[in-house]
């Protein structure tokens, strides 16, 4: 009986912190920012153009697919009022953020607010970084 106790004590703990965390990102459509992306990428498998584009989160969860993320939503490149496609985000709250580990390329140089679009290593990526409320959105798109 105690061990049952003390397990609804722990998750119903967890979830508060998820929830917690959570609650810090828009449950609904929110415009995150403007980026320009340099060149062709790929988006949800489907070709993006260079250009200049807003970046709208959904409210469609995505299924977590980086280790150590806790929460990734879809988010849409809109330009010319449509959608032009669409990729998904890892979040990381403000909370969580002193649990990333962080790479040589990363000190110092995420947005305290506001966007950042970067050609990782390699060429195999652009990393679309955005800042908006302390709550990091993280979105990798391969060359096209």
């Amino acid at each position: 009986m105690k061990v049952r106790w003390l397990v609804a004590v722990l998750l119903a703990a967890s979830t508060g912190v998820v929830a917690a965390q959570q609650s810090q990102v828009p449950t609904t459509e929110t415009a995150l920012g403007s980026v320009r992306i340099p060149r062709s990428v790929k988006a949800d498998g489907k070709d993006l153009k260079a250009g200049t584009y807003q970046v709208r989160l959904t409210a469609q969860d995505a299924s977590p697919a980086v280790p150590g993320i806790k929460m990734e939503r879809w988010v849409e490149f809109v330009q010319g009022g449509k959608v032009a496609g669409r990729e998904v985000a890892s979040i990381i709250t403000p909370d969580e953020v002193k649990d990333t580990q962080q790479g040589p390329d990363l000190p110092g140089k995420q947005p305290k607010a506001g966007t950042r679009v970067d050609t990782l290593k390699g060429g195999d990526y652009i990393r679309v970084w955005i800042t908006r409320n302390g709550v990091q959105y993280l979105i990798h798109l391969p060359p096209a």
